[in-house]
């Protein structure tokens, strides 16, 4: 962008995480078309901002303060991720420990009341979203929210979080989500989220529940995208939804949540 944005939807980060991507492109053209010694070809090949740290207070923009900072890497993904498996639980937990037996989470989807998008990686924006982190709340002056619950409210969002973390939780690289899922039509779609979710502060609350991805399956393109196979109404099928990868310390005291649905709509 050329802007320098140091900030992304409503959340805030620090004043050096804006990148002049100009710049940036040309030291690299400079050094391999222009044959200029720069250093650029001696430098990490990754750069990563890792967001978080930022304490959640609110800024005179109004905006979340999230904090983050630069680091440099050899390799993406990094050689010394530990790839952890959080588990689905009835209930709403979410947790690294494996689930026993339980009667499966249910709810009832109309596509005509779809799940609102509030921020994300959209690609257009003005009066129906915008780009970026929101707290995943309504607001009256938002389409499709005409009130301010959660959306964690809603019946057709199912919510999957963990305890308040005991301590920081860096999570950077791929998320992927196996869903397995059943629904008694022929075809649907499944929604997954994942959100930071703020303990109350004394600038926020009711404490905030930040997007940090999303990702989205149609069931009749489950396993092949030039192929499509109805479902069996009924019949649990396994579901692989992968997010844009991202990287975020979940500090202390928040909680790491997974959102469920079948629209994200218009997103």
């Amino acid at each position: 962008s050329s802007e320098h944005l140091d900030y992304a939807g409503e959340a805030q980060f620090t004043p050096d995480a804006a990148l002049d991507r100009a710049a940036f492109q040309l030291r690299w053209f400079d050094r391999w078309l222009k044959g200029i010694d720069n250093g650029v070809d001696r430098e990490p090949p990754v750069r990563i901002y890792v967001m978080g740290g930022g304490g959640g207070h609110r800024t005179t923009e109004g905006r979340l303060f999230v904090g983050g900072r630069w680091r440099e890497e050899r390799e993406w993904p990094l050689a010394r991720t530990v790839y952890t498996p959080y588990f689905l639980h009835a209930g709403g937990a979410r947790s690294p420990r494996a689930p026993g037996a339980s009667p499966p989470t249910t709810y009832l989807f109309d596509p005509k009341n779809p799940v609102p998008t509030l921020g994300g990686n959209v690609s257009s924006q003005g009066k129906l979203m915008f780009q970026g982190a929101a707290d995943q709340r309504g607001r009256p002056d938002f389409w499709l929210t005409p009130d301010t619950k959660p959306l964690s409210a809603r019946n057709d969002v199912v919510v999957f979080q963990t305890a308040p973390l005991t301590e920081d939780v860096e999570v950077t690289g791929r998320i992927v989500v196996k869903l397995w899922a059943s629904t008694d039509g022929p075809d649907t779609d499944f929604t997954v989220k994942l959100i930071d979710v703020y303990p109350p502060h004394a600038d926020f609350p009711a404490g905030v529940d930040l997007n940090v991805a999303d990702g989205i399956v149609r069931a009749r393109y489950r396993n092949n995208l030039e192929h499509e196979e109805l479902l069996e109404p009924g019949k649990p099928y396994e579901f692989t939804i992968e997010t844009y990868p991202t990287s975020l310390v979940f500090k202390r005291g928040h909680r790491i949540r997974l959102d469920v649905s079948s629209s994200n709509f218009p997103r």
